[in-house]
């Protein structure tokens, strides 16, 4: 890896793990999925050796946690004037959308890499399907990569983190559960497989029950590209305002 890349890098996680942010949002993570694994919904009752109803939730506390996360990597450069002198340094755009989008997703590996005591704890407890949990773990990640992705562009367009906070979290309530219109209105089958495509929660259907399906795979390279691209003309275009 590119060392100005890697200097980008150390800088954001100096930055999350200095500031109250990364510390609130995974443990927020870790209670809240914890709560709903074990209380809410009654893991031991269901006497299944299964952590689906684990990994079902995690899309929908991604659209909340996602945006605290990535609200703060522009908007705030923008706040404190040192936009401008991040672009006079010797980086390029691409090292400096890379350099911050890869801080985010190892924060996010983090908090995922912690929960892995949950499944390792219940193995004693019933005989786990390991290569499921890797799809699902697999899965998540995807998702949480897509989420930063779409986090992170929003941050360059907007003029706050507030602005940012809100604006990524309406986008992706909008990309993760556009589907479910196809379960309260009868639609055309051509419109239905398009709300199907385009939601990130749909995708996430084949992980949860541990199958590696590479369309969905593509899908969520796909859109996390995308952002990281427009992210970068957004940069570029600001440079030459």
């Amino acid at each position: 890896m590119p060392t100005s890349i890697t200097s980008i890098i150390k800088k954001e996680l100096k930055s999350y793990f200095n500031s109250p942010i990364a510390y609130v949002v995974v443990s927020a993570f870790l209670v809240f999925t914890s709560v709903w694994l074990f209380y809410l919904q009654s893991f031991f009752a269901n006497n299944v050796a299964s952590l689906r109803i684990y990994f079902a939730v995690i899309p929908t506390v991604f659209i909340i946690l996602l945006p605290a996360l990535t609200m703060r990597l522009w908007a705030e450069e923008k706040k404190l004037g040192t936009i401008e002198l991040l672009m006079t340094l010797p980086y390029t755009e691409e090292q400096l959308v890379i350099g911050k989008f890869l801080s985010t997703f190892i924060l996010l590996l983090i908090m995922i890499t912690l929960t892995l005591p949950i499944p390792i704890m219940l193995s004693f407890l019933g005989n786990f399907d390991w290569g499921q949990i890797t799809g699902e773990y697999l899965g998540v990640l995807l998702i949480g990569s897509a989420g930063v992705a779409v986090g992170l562009f929003v941050s360059s367009v907007t003029t706050n983190q507030i602005t940012a906070f809100i604006s990524t979290l309406l986008i992706l309530l909008l990309l993760t559960l556009i589907n479910t219109v196809n379960s309260i209105a009868d639609l055309p089958v051509w419109l239905a497989s398009v709300f199907n495509y385009l939601s990130l929660g749909y995708h996430f259907e084949s992980f949860r029950k541990g199958l590696i399906d590479t369309r969905d795979l593509i899908y969520y390279l796909l859109i996390t590209g995308l952002f990281l691209y427009i992210n970068i003309k957004v940069l570029i275009f600001r440079k030459w305002m």
